[in-house]
């Protein structure tokens, strides 16, 4: 990575500089202070505080649990941390579907509460009423298509989407009327390869994927799983970079044994 791409403030404009100049994009998600500054430190030039926080951070099996007040404690603990990264936080279940009023409301609250930089929501013509009324307030949209986690109910699986051609062309239509709109990006989640790549060549925007092939404009993963801090989820898109479950567990387990023999503290250890 180059110093200027270290350095220089991301914004929405920036990375659609990076698409326009086939510059990778890097985004990872982030929920706290500290986490947040090793993750802009190391240089990643989106961070997203996503309603993934239900599941890595509060323990709820979906997405959909988690409220604005709690995404909005999120995020304003990340932005505190943040100086270099654009930060996008997650709209949560229930704040944007079937009422633009609400959803402009919610938009708003975020954006004054935390200081971030952009909202996400998931969906696509079901939701262009919302995205329609954010935007006319002057905030920055990024959408979501693929695998929506707040629809599992719909659903009922987290199976790849779109591999069907009815489906791939309601997301490849969805993409273009949220471009169209005014979104500066799209996350693409779950999808197969030469969909993300269809994509990504058609529309002007950055698209970001996650299990969407690497012919998209960036990538995006929870941080969690890419640190292997979590080990029960294992799907095909996530590469873990580090073991931070077994490193922990061993140092707690340590610690706990030293404890308990009297070996901490020492001597030094002591006033």
């Amino acid at each position: 990575m180059s110093t200027d791409s270290k350095t220089r403030v991301v914004t929405t404009y920036r990375l659609a500089e990076m698409k326009a100049r086939g510059e990778k994009i890097s985004m990872l998600t982030a929920y706290d202070y500290s986490m947040a500054r090793i993750v802009e430190s190391a240089g990643v030039d989106v961070i997203l505080v996503g309603d993934s926080a239900a599941n890595v951070m509060a323990g709820h099996e979906t997405t959909l649990p988690i409220t604005l007040d709690q995404m909005i404690y999120h995020a304003r603990s990340v932005t505190r941390a943040v100086k270099r990264a654009l930060v996008v936080v997650d709209m949560p279940f229930g704040t944007y579907q079937g009422n633009s009023k609400e959803a402009l409301s919610s938009a708003i609250r975020i954006m004054k509460e935390t200081e971030a930089d952009a909202i996400k929501l998931e969906g696509g013509e079901e939701v262009l009423e919302s995205v329609g009324r954010i935007l006319s307030a002057g905030i920055p949209v990024m959408g979501h298509l693929g695998l929506t986690p707040q629809s599992i109910h719909k659903y009922g699986t987290y199976t790849v989407r779109a591999k069907e051609e009815a489906e791939a062309q309601k997301l490849l239509r969805d993409a273009h009327l949220l471009e169209e709109a005014g979104c500066f990006g799209i996350v693409l989640e779950k999808i197969p390869a030469a969909l993300g790549a269809r994509v990504a060549g058609e529309l002007r925007i950055p698209l970001i994927g996650i299990g969407a092939g690497n012919s998209v404009d960036g990538q995006v993963l929870v941080i969690h799983d890419m640190l292997g801090i979590t080990t029960e989820f294992s799907p095909r898109f996530l590469r873990r970079y580090a073991d931070l479950h077994t490193q922990m567990m061993a140092g707690i387990q340590n610690y706990v044994a030293d404890i308990k023999s009297g070996a901490f503290p020492n001597e030094q250890e002591q006033y």
